[in-house]
């Protein structure tokens, strides 16, 4: 982490000298599978903005309006055939979106892959990822539960398909060594989410702990458990932040949550593209933003953070 962070600041003071040169005609085209008006992604969005401003470039942010994978190869398409002078994209699911990305790749647009895809981005000739690697960190969770006594939990997925989430679920398993299910819901319908959780429990009220993917999974399912009278009891964890999430995890009503830093996976490709039109350098390899693990002792400082957007 220590690193990733130097690179930022190194980064930063870069940026200095390339505001007011010939990367003002600089355009890079962002396309994730996330909506900007989503919490996490609104993060990303700001990470993306920062470096449009500090590196004087134009970075356009392109998402489906759902997870439509259809829809965001398309945008893909769409971005290659406009040429910009380089593409990020975020990689859910290799098998729908990898032509989309060998052809952007083939066109001679350098890309940079973020959040999700650290596990195929290579195999598709993306030369760089940013992210966390998704097992590993849903692993380091359910170790975490483990250590505090649960034996049985569930991993709420609110995009099952989506290779990331699904890796999240697979290290939880393996991290935890217990019993698990994998309880799917829909990422659309918060009322859903909430009353698949309340039957979850009706049916196995015997189940420990409880692990979500994303913001939009926890803050249903915390009002189930609220209603259900389990919220502070069932050992309850996400990964990613939110206001209610960050405030749960202070008042003692969640264990943790698992921050990738989405701001530096908007942030650091815009700013090594714009790098990379400017110079001609590009880094190699996963460049890691996390996981990270927020808990009641350092959640006071990320709220102040997160009310910058920047958590």
């Amino acid at each position: 982490m220590r690193h990733t962070l130097g690179l930022a600041a190194a980064l930063t003071m870069a940026a200095s000298i390339l505001v007011g040169t010939a990367a003002a005609q600089t355009r890079i085209v962002v396309v994730s599978h996330g909506q900007a008006s989503d919490p996490f992604w609104s993060v990303v969005k700001n990470g993306v903005d920062a470096a449009q401003k500090d590196y004087g470039v134009t970075a356009e942010y392109r998402a489906p309006t759902t997870f439509d994978m259809v829809q965001m190869s398309q945008l893909i398409d769409a971005a290659v055939a406009s040429k910009p002078a380089g593409l990020v994209v975020s990689i859910p699911d290799a098998e729908a979106l990898g032509p989309a990305i060998k052809n952007a790749v083939a066109s001679g647009i350098p890309v940079v892959s973020m959040n999700s895809g650290s596990d195929v981005y290579a195999k598709l000739g993306v030369r760089a990822h940013v992210g966390q690697t998704e097992l590993e960190a849903g692993m380091g969770g359910g170790k975490l539960m483990a250590q505090a006594g649960v034996k049985s939990a569930i991993c709420v997925n609110q995009e099952v398909g989506n290779v990331a989430l699904d890796l999240r679920c697979e290290g939880f398993t393996k991290g935890l060594g217990g019993k698990v299910e994998v309880l799917a819901v829909s990422l659309t319908d918060p009322t859903s989410i909430s009353n698949a959780i309340k039957a979850h429990f009706q049916r196995n009220p015997d189940t420990q702990g409880v692990m979500t993917l994303g913001p939009s999974a926890a803050e249903p399912t915390m009002n189930a458990l609220d209603e259900l009278g389990l919220l502070g009891k069932v050992k309850f964890a996400t990964f990613d932040l939110s206001p209610s999430v960050l405030a749960a995890i202070r008042d003692g009503k969640m264990m943790f949550a698992i921050d990738q830093q989405q701001v530096l996976q908007g942030y650091l490709p815009v700013a090594f593209l714009a790098l990379n039109a400017r110079w001609g350098t590009l880094p190699a390899g996963v460049i890691m933003t996390g996981p990270g693990f927020v808990t009641k002792d350092n959640a006071a400082k990320v709220i102040d953070l997160s009310k910058q957007g920047l958590r």
